[in-house]
């Protein structure tokens, strides 16, 4: 069941063809919607390659990352506010809980990787709130695999999702985040970066705890 009432809603849908996000100023943020629901590609891989422990994919959508990672044999849990990413995700064969990354979540302080696919660093549109909530989620040497803006960015935006034509679902707080931004906001909610990497024209970043009283 799709929920209409969610921001990513139209995104969810079967085959959603071209959208993206209209930002207020009146540009449009392309979403590639459609990778979301095939199978892991070849940057997926260089990804999933690094995950190690067990892993919690934040914001999984539906469920091709979490897939990808039950077929490794990898414990993995994806978390995700739509009950359609849910239900999408448990049909490739993984597990996922209907839940904000800002709800209580299993396992806090024992994931051993925590994704952030997909642009998911803009979640919530604050990047250095939510590097702090993953850094509570961590185990004391986890890891953090970040997908993030193939260009330097750091903007906090008020967005709709859009096929072109009309906005669909409600307004939203969003974040985009280059390579450089998440490296400085990462400094601040102790993490380290450990690894920089592009593939298929996309960017992806390692990051570890900061032992400390930021990241320990």
């Amino acid at each position: 069941m799709i929920d209409t009432d969610l921001p990513f809603s139209p995104a969810l849908r079967p085959r959603p063809g071209t959208l993206f996000l209209r930002c207020a100023d009146g540009r449009l943020l392309p979403l590639d919607a459609d990778r979301w629901h095939a199978a892991p590609d070849a940057a997926d891989t260089t990804v999933l390659r690094r995950c190690r422990g067990a892993v919690l994919d934040v914001g999984c959508g539906p469920g091709r990352m979490v897939g990808g990672l039950a077929a490794l044999g990898l414990r993995t849990l994806g978390i995700d506010v739509s009950g359609a990413a849910v239900d999408g995700t448990v049909e490739r064969g993984g597990s996922a809980l209907r839940r904000s990354v800002f709800d209580p979540l299993p396992g806090e302080g024992r994931w051993g990787t925590l994704l952030l696919m997909d642009g998911n660093i803009g979640i919530g549109g604050d990047p250095y709130g939510l590097l702090r909530r993953l850094a509570e989620l961590a185990a004391p040497d986890g890891v953090l695999l970040a997908e993030t803006e193939t260009a330097e960015a750091d903007e906090r935006l008020t967005v709709r999702v859009h096929d072109g034509r009309s906005a669909h679902g409600p307004p939203f707080p969003w974040a985009r985040v280059g390579p450089g931004a998440l490296r400085r906001h990462a400094a601040r909610a102790g993490w380290r970066v450990t690894g920089e990497w592009r593939s298929g024209g996309r960017a992806f970043t390692e990051l570890r705890r900061t032992p400390g009283p930021s990241g320990s």
